[in-house]
């Protein structure tokens, strides 16, 4: 198989397309998270209101629970793969 760099690097460019979703996912997850730890810094010093940390908890709460949920699925996807016959 004769696998020439010019289609390589069209490979490489469709699967890297493919992977922006989770990229961005990831990001908005970390993003999320970092919010709520400096929310949270800023209630223990005094600077923010305690509706916005009550927000902040929430919302860092649900970004976990929803990483954790989609990692039950691959998870659970994976070990269908493996039960497959070959």
């Amino acid at each position: 198989m004769d696998i020439r760099s010019p289609i390589a690097a069209s490979l490489y460019t469709q699967a890297k397309q493919a992977t922006s979703p989770v990229t961005r996912a990831v990001e908005e997850f970390t993003d999320r998270i970092d919010k709520g730890e400096a929310t949270a810094r800023s209630a223990l010093t005094g600077g923010a209101d305690p509706h916005a940390l009550v927000e902040a908890l929430a919302s860092s709460q649900l970004a976990v629970e929803t990483v954790a949920t989609v990692r039950d699925r691959v998870v659970e996807a994976y070990q269908e793969i493996l039960r497959m016959p070959i």
